[in-house]
């Protein structure tokens, strides 16, 4: 059995709620193309995280407003620590996830190569048999990197005071 061939370019976003692919059904012809190889499917509605990040993101902001407001140097610092645990407790969920998802594999794929995983990248490229696979920041990431650069300027100017 062939696998089906898929121009280049296809692919997904993942956002703080949702998975879906970068053009209408990109994140189906993953599915199916990642099937040959065993992979389990990607469903957005399975995965739990996906229901518990806007919570968090909306914990974060409210919070982080609430504190600026207050001005109090050393709850900015708390809020820091506080959101970049989260950052690294969700990189750290997504590269088991990956991990898991890559290494995981039906035993009875139609295509198997001895050795071989799938894991995807968490930053970066990586040749995946005749599959690019990049994964990349988006929006997100960026607004959160300003955020925290906006609490760690205020945090260090209002300690000067």
């Amino acid at each position: 059995m062939e696998a089906p061939q898929y121009p280049e370019g296809i692919g997904m976003n993942i956002s703080v709620d949702t998975i879906e692919g970068k053009q209408k059904n990109d994140l189906q012809n993953i599915n199916g193309l990642n099937h040959y190889i065993g992979m389990k499917e990607i469903n957005p509605d399975s995965i739990p995280e996906l229901k518990i990040m806007p919570y968090i993101f909306g914990f974060l902001i409210i919070s982080g407003l609430v504190i600026a407001g207050i001005g109090n140097h050393k709850w900015i610092l708390f809020w820091l620590g506080l959101f970049v645990l989260f950052a690294i407790a969700g990189l750290v969920d997504f590269y088991l996830w990956g991990y898991d998802y890559g290494h995981n594999l039906n035993p009875d794929a139609p295509i198997k190569v001895p050795g071989m995983t799938y894991q995807p990248p968490l930053l970066g490229s990586k040749q995946l048999l005749n599959i690019n696979a990049t994964s990349l920041p988006h929006i997100g990431f960026y607004i959160s990197l300003i955020s925290m650069g906006i609490a760690g300027t205020i945090w260090w100017k209002s300690k000067e005071d």
